[in-house]
């Protein structure tokens, strides 16, 4: 049985994190104590559902919680220290604290860890998520107890809305680009000004002028996707900066 620790203090445990070509403890006073904090744990880095959604989406909402109160993000998961930073590089994940549960010590005191030898994986963290204010469990989503990875209810909207049910989230943007093109830096600008999170697709050996054409019609760069929705190039997105601002 998955256990729910809501309005119980953390565990007490001190995880060995490597910052550069030094050895650092960290503890969970460091990462709680006198703050507003969300928290999602996960089976293991680079894997299909923690590395395509539960970490981005958690990145991307960081500003929003930030301003419904959230200090920060942790992301726990039962593996080492070079896994996760590696993982967090990979992920572009610069919002989130990765923090190494690499003895499954956290996640065994949470009643969370679960045996996963049937994928080879060994102990691994329950997938799950928590709203922790001042080392005390405010809120745990913990997802349901059937086989495989169920991913239902741990997500960053699901907490979100549970903080702040009027809080507004910004649409995924995606850019695509090439080397040297002063317009596709025209239009990062742009993003970056409006506070708009991308994701960048550069176009070279898997992402084609084919295959830009096929998805928005046009083999030129930049082309601009907010919401799913085509805005185009570069004088397109300045436009559509312009209406929406209206």
């Amino acid at each position: 049985m998955l256990e729910n620790h809501e309005g119980q203090h953390v565990p007490d445990v001190t995880f060995k994190v490597r910052e550069g070509s030094n050895w650092k403890d960290v503890t969970t006073k460091d990462l709680f104590a006198g703050k507003n904090v969300a928290v999602f744990s996960l089976p293991g880095a680079f894997t299909p559902t923690c590395s395509g959604s539960h970490v981005p989406r958690f990145n991307d909402l960081a500003p929003i919680f930030k301003e419904n109160g959230i200090d920060s993000i942790v992301c726990f998961s039962v593996n080492d220290t070079f896994v996760m930073n590696e993982w967090k590089k990979d992920q572009h994940a610069d919002n989130i604290t990765f923090v190494p549960d690499g003895n499954g010590e956290f996640t065994e005191k949470m009643g969370l860890l679960v045996d996963k030898n049937n994928l080879g994986f060994g102990k691994r963290s329950w997938r799950y998520s928590m709203i922790v204010r001042d080392s005390v469990i405010e809120k745990m989503f913990i997802e349901p107890q059937v086989d495989g990875d169920p991913f239902e209810v741990s997500d960053a909207d699901t907490m979100l809305k549970f903080i702040n049910p009027e809080a507004k989230t910004k649409d995924y943007v995606t850019i695509f680009t090439k080397e040297d093109c002063s317009f596709c830096n025209k239009a990062k600008a742009l993003l970056h000004e409006h506070n708009m999170p991308y994701e960048e697709v550069k176009l070279g050996n898997s992402v084609t002028s084919r295959s830009l054409l096929a998805v928005s019609g046009s083999k030129t760069t930049p082309q601009v996707f907010i919401g799913g929705k085509l805005i185009g190039d570069s004088v397109a997105l300045e436009a559509y900066f312009k209406n929406t601002t209206k």
